[in-house]
């Protein structure tokens, strides 16, 4: 039997009020997180490409200036009459080679013997950063605004015999450097949007799974689902014990705790515990490997008998776990009770209406024959017989219930033809409180009602039923004795056993067990002994007063 379903509808009454379902915010978080990350990640390497860019083309015109200005030829140019004939030509083929946007060569006034443009040689260098290559000697390289537009360049210092005598100047416009970094950066965005576009499709279908796992329910849906099913669960009265396959308390109800332990604390103190440490639940142990149900298997749990039921919870075929349920046998047993006295009261009605039924066909019978007298004399007969008995009850016995009971059974046992008779002097005057008065009512009842069962097989004239009860001293005492056959000396000491009975055929056992444990309940005793009329007498006792048990 499996516990897990899917839900095949919901009620939009019981749900609470949801917005955005929980599959779109998975879906917007995810997405929305992923391009927060993925811009954070595409404008950190697009500066890192940019700069990285700008240092190598920094460092390629570096390389290829220093390796003009370490021309020999181009050194020794410098000291000829028209440097810019020998320089220029030695230049533009190493220019072309490196695709640089421009190499200059100037001497120590700035004046260009070489450039990209014929007409430009014989000017003054432009970008005003020159000072450091041409006095300080360094070799460096600098971003400024030159004749060709704004370049990255490299300045490299030109020394004939070991003075300086000029500079190289090599420069790629930063438009062209710009130009590729804009490529390279599409193509990253390309990618990364590639990677945006991936990671939604991955949040739709986590969602997605997500939500197929969870039953299609929403977090608040489970989360109002959870509070409303662990209120009924620690609510109900019913201890409900849950285990995994291993054993494990996965869940334990206030009801549980009450029965096994006699306290209340947090579930927390045994969920993740094996049930094999717990010394009050060891009777679980062998239901756990066995996968059928069991139920109102009867079990002692520490004091308390109890109704066990188990039911295992399976998935996919699978085995997970195990739910245990528990009743106390006690509170069934005052149901029992109940439903008993109930019982005695509606055969005592019955039996009334019957006999009053019967003696109404008498009287109108009589009549149609014209016997008045005979119908009158009848009447009247039967008037003090009904008289005499509520007198008597009246008389004898202060509680109405308890009076009403025995009348009736009186009744009862008339339309069976049994004669019930009470001894001259009983008497029961005194009050009674609840909790006794319904043991005596349950121990009467079922008492007068063995007795009965006991005699009906006998001859008419040997069905009978004494009664004594009275009050004198600190006790109550009722007395029933029957002309049945008694019980067997072999079965004595077993009779008061639940379960046990003499009555084949019947599935009894239950009402002596019953009856001795409420009179036990009001510190009462019940027991047999050889009765005057030849089968069984039960003779209960209970104290007048209320004990400390009772109050």
């Amino acid at each position: 039997m499996s516990l897990i379903h899917k839900r095949q509808g919901k009620n939009p009454h019981l749900q609470p009020n949801i917005i955005i379902s929980f599959k779109m915010k998975m879906i917007l978080l995810v997405a929305a997180l992923s391009m927060a990350i993925i811009t954070v990640i595409g404008l950190f390497i697009g500066h890192f490409i940019s700069v990285t860019m700008e240092a190598q083309v920094g460092d390629r015109a570096l390389s290829v200036a220093e390796s003009v200005a370490h021309i020999p030829e181009l050194a020794e140019a410098f000291g000829q009459e028209d440097p810019s004939s020998i320089i220029n030509p030695l230049v533009a083929p190493i220019q072309k080679a490196t695709k640089a946007e421009f190499i200059v060569v100037g001497n120590t006034k700035e004046i260009r013997y070489a450039h990209p443009d014929i007409d430009k040689i014989g000017k003054k260098m432009v970008g005003e950063d020159n000072e450091k290559a041409l006095i300080d000697g360094e070799s460096y390289v600098s971003k400024a605004a030159g004749s060709l537009g704004d370049s990255v360049r490299a300045k490299v210092p030109v020394y004939l015999d070991g003075k300086i005598v000029g500079v190289v100047s090599v420069g790629f416009l930063v438009n062209d450097i710009q130009s590729i970094i804009r490529s390279y950066n599409i193509h990253l965005w390309i990618v990364l949007l590639n990677i945006a576009i991936a990671a939604v499709i991955g949040a739709i279908l986590i969602a997605s799974y997500i939500k197929k796992v969870l039953f299609g329910l929403e977090p608040e849906e489970i989360a109002h689902l959870f509070v409303q099913k662990e209120t009924i669960l620690q609510s109900t009265h019913e201890g409900i014990i849950a285990v995994n396959q291993h054993g494990m308390i996965t869940m334990i109800n206030v009801a549980a705790q009450r029965l096994l332990f006699n306290q209340v604390t947090h579930p927390n103190q045994y969920e993740g515990k094996s049930i094999k440490e717990l010394e009050q639940a060891k009777q679980l142990l062998h239901f756990l490997q066995d996968e059928n149900d069991r139920i109102d298997q009867e079990l002692v749990i520490g004091k308390t008998i109890v109704f066990a039921n188990k039911v295992p919870i399976f998935h996919e075929k699978s085995l997970i776990g195990t739910v245990f349920t528990f009743r106390n046998k006690t509170e069934i047993d005052l149901l029992t009770k109940e439903l008993t006295s109930i019982k005695q009261y509606t055969n005592a009605l019955r039996a009334q209406t019957h006999e009053f039924s019967n003696k109404l066909y008498t009287i109108l019978g009589l009549l149609q024959l014209d016997k008045k007298e005979e119908a009158l004399s009848y009447i009247h007969q039967e008037s003090s017989l009904q008289k005499n008995w509520i007198r008597l009850l009246i008389q004898k016995v202060s509680d109405p219930q308890v009076s009403g009971l025995l009348l009736g059974k009186i009744n009862q046992a008339s339309e069976l033809g049994i004669e019930i008779r009470i001894q001259e002097d009983s008497r029961l005057a005194t009050p009674l409180y609840e909790k006794q008065r319904e043991a005596l009512l349950t121990a009467i009842g079922n008492l007068i009602d063995n007795a009965m069962d006991a005699v009906r097989k006998n001859p008419p004239d040997d069905r009978k039923i004494a009664i004594f009860f009275t009050d004198i001293g600190k006790d109550i005492i009722f007395e029933i004795d029957d002309a049945g056959e008694g019980v067997p000396d072999l079965y004595v000491k077993m009779i008061f056993d639940q379960g046990f009975t003499l009555k084949k055929g019947e599935h009894g056992g239950f009402g002596l067990a019953l009856t001795k444990q409420l009179i036990e309940g009001v510190n009462g005793e019940l027991y047999l002994e050889e009765g005057d009329l030849g089968g069984a007498s039960f003779v209960l006792s209970m104290p007048k007063e209320r004990g400390e048990s009772d109050a």
